[in-house]
């Protein structure tokens, strides 16, 4: 499949907000194997390609922005009637000729604005021309303001701006709009789809994220449970993975879990991170749902920033441990938004916990003068599924954490191509 976005830009600053809503759509579909070419106005300057429009492989065209010689002005024809210049129709024609050599190769074209803006009425009738040579290209035409109201009486070309093109989806970023895009253009609102701005929340952080992101999903999964900590017995990491496996196995809810460790003494790293994915798998995660920081390079400990944006992604933080005197870790997880669960039998945590509103367990711990043992009736597992599914229950109740969730899950370019423009793209919608 090769797809066209049809842009005409005249400049790529940042401060242009649809420049990084097309960014970020060039690179999810990159990511997605699709070839891709975008159409800008010859005016663009090549030196003001930044960051994903330097991919070499993206097919940069140029589209004609002059009139014998002249520049072509872009007149605002927002008004429903009017006049137009004098050399309107001669421009319309001359840049349909560069659209037609543009697209006929290409299997869908993405429009960003060009049938709404009232700047773009000369592409918008250059492209209606230039569709009438292009029968097997499929239009999707992208709206990102308020639609506006259409009008009672409509003369062309200013009716462009109200009328639907032939073998064209017209698409909003939200469901809201749907209906009233669909009054501007007088088509059926099942010939309207959504397809939402994304939020590049990994590419906001650091190259340390982006590395552990590269060995387990970040963004997918339900749960993302971050737990740092040295790497000894006393921290009870395999009750970590034990408890996250029991909510995978008990919810249906995609579990991961990211290990920030640094070594300790009391046992050998590789033997104890056995023992952790031995008993995560036992209770229900897979061996691709845990991932141990010292496995990638940071042998020594994670950068405590990189501990901080994980924090930041996660919404679950677990910790089982035997003993704390304070436990830092629990206010870096709460300052973050994450749902905390905590050993009841430490004093340390309870303590913290009770203020911070935390949900409590119980493992065995270590108090002031004697150690307590926990038993778990009828079984560890079934201790843990039904914790694990009160745990779940109670961050779906939380309505700030599932809005940090969802934004995390589906606010990203990987889902928002998989779900809603590829299957546009496709055809499958």
């Amino acid at each position: 499949m090769k797809v066209a976005i049809l842009t005409m830009f005249s400049g790529l600053a940042t401060t242009y907000s649809l420049v990084n809503v097309v960014a970020d759509q060039i690179k999810m579909l990159l990511e997605a194997q699709v070839e891709l070419k975008i159409l800008v106005s010859e005016t663009c300057p090549d030196a003001e390609r930044w960051g994903i429009f330097l991919d070499p492989r993206l097919e940069w065209v140029k589209i004609t922005n002059t009139h014998h010689g002249v520049p072509i002005v872009w007149h605002d024809y927002s008004a429903p009637t009017g006049t137009v210049h004098e050399t309107f129709y001669e421009e319309a024609e001359q840049i349909a000729k560069d659209y037609v050599q543009a697209l006929q190769d290409v299997d869908v074209c993405i429009m960003h604005d060009i049938l709404y803006q009232g700047w773009h009425l000369v592409h918008n009738a250059a492209i209606r021309r230039a569709q009438k040579s292009l029968p097997g290209v499929r239009f999707l035409a992208f709206t990102h303001s308020l639609p506006v109201n259409r009008p009672q009486n409509l003369e062309e070309p200013f009716s462009f701006r109200f009328t639907a093109m032939p073998n064209t989806r017209f698409v909003y970023p939200s469901y809201s709009g749907v209906e009233a895009l669909a009054r501007q253009y007088d088509v059926p609102q099942g010939n309207c789809a959504v397809v939402y701005n994304s939020l590049p929340l990994l590419e906001m952080l650091s190259q340390d994220v982006q590395k552990v992101a590269g060995s387990i999903d970040l963004l997918n999964a339900d749960i993302l449970a971050v737990y740092p900590g040295r790497l000894t017995t006393g921290k009870r990491f395999e009750k970590v993975t034990a408890l996250a496996g029991a909510i995978q196995r008990k919810t249906e809810q995609s579990t991961r879990v990211i290990f920030c460790d640094f070594p300790s003494a009391d046992i050998p790293g590789r033997i104890y991170k056995d023992t952790i994915r031995m008993e995560g798998q036992k209770f229900g995660l897979g061996a691709g749902d845990m991932v141990f920081t010292s496995d990638l390079g940071y042998e020594q400990g994670f950068p405590r920033r990189g501990v901080l944006e994980l924090f930041m992604l996660s919404n679950l933080f677990l910790c089982p441990s035997y003993s704390e005197s304070f436990g830092l870790t629990v206010l870096e997880a709460a300052s973050r938004g994450n749902f905390l669960v905590l050993n009841e039998a430490v004093p340390a945590l309870k303590e913290l916990g009770d203020r911070l509103g935390a949900y409590f367990m119980r493992w065995d711990a270590r108090n002031f003068g004697y150690d307590t043992h926990e038993r778990y009736v009828p079984s560890e597992q079934a201790y843990y599924e039904e914790h694990g599914e009160r745990i779940v229950n109670f961050m779906r109740e939380d309505r700030s954490l599932r809005a940090k969730t969802r934004v995390r899950t589906q606010y990203h370019g990987a889902w928002i191509c998989r779900n809603q423009l590829m299957p546009l793209l496709t055809g499958a919608m």
